[in-house]
């Protein structure tokens, strides 16, 4: 796969568009955000993320959902799970996830995405405020127990290779604007306490 070495073309200009983000913002009647939530596999991050968007989608926002599985049958279905492309696939759905807030959609993503420098890629994408960072924090020991796709049984008998937690590291978040223990809290707890950040954010009413 050829990888663009980050230089436009001088022929390649961006085009602005007359209808705006805040134009967008005035319709549907919320401002947009990412919601970038990042954990082990297992920890919860797709439930999460989904059962958010449901509670905002009730509450008339517009909303999107980036499931790491889902993109991996598209968007991302060239790429592997070595550091390199893990990085690839986190650049394309941060990419992506900038023209979804552009469009004034509240956008969500369920990725592990385990390394600092590619979170922070993304966050580097947008203005200051509208990335936000949600830790689903659950300890290797749960989503071990958890093991809904038999990932982890595979990875320890060596059969799937860089495995977040097991072969390959995951780096979690500094800073996060958002830390939600979903090892232990109940799904309606955490989403209330999603819903909860985004109130005080003033991102919904």
């Amino acid at each position: 796969m050829q990888k663009s070495n980050g230089v436009q073309p001088a022929n390649v200009l961006w085009h602005q568009a007359p209808v705006t983000r805040e134009h967008r913002k005035d319709l549907s009647g919320h401002p947009s955000v990412i919601l970038w939530f990042t954990g082990l596999s297992g920890a919860g991050k797709s439930t999460l993320a989904h059962a958010v968007e449901e509670q905002l989608f009730r509450m008339g926002c517009r909303t999107f959902v980036f499931d790491g599985d889902n993109v991996r049958h598209g968007l991302c279905s060239d790429l592997g799970f070595s550091t390199e492309d893990r990085a690839e696939n986190i650049r394309r759905v941060g990419e992506m996830a900038k023209l979804f807030l552009e469009a004034g959609i509240i956008t969500l993503t369920a990725l592990i995405s385990p390394f600092r420098s590619d979170r922070e890629r993304v966050r580097s994408l947008v203005p200051q405020g509208d990335f936000l960072e949600i830790y689903c924090r659950c300890t290797l020991e749960i989503c071990e127990e958890r093991d809904v796709k038999g990932l982890y049984k595979r990875a320890r008998r060596g059969e799937i290779k860089d495995f977040t937690g097991i072969s390959s590291p995951y780096e979690e978040p500094d800073n996060p604007e958002l830390v939600v223990d979903t090892g232990n809290l109940p799904l309606v707890a955490s989403v209330n306490k999603v819903i909860g950040s985004l109130h005080d954010r003033g991102i919904v009413a």
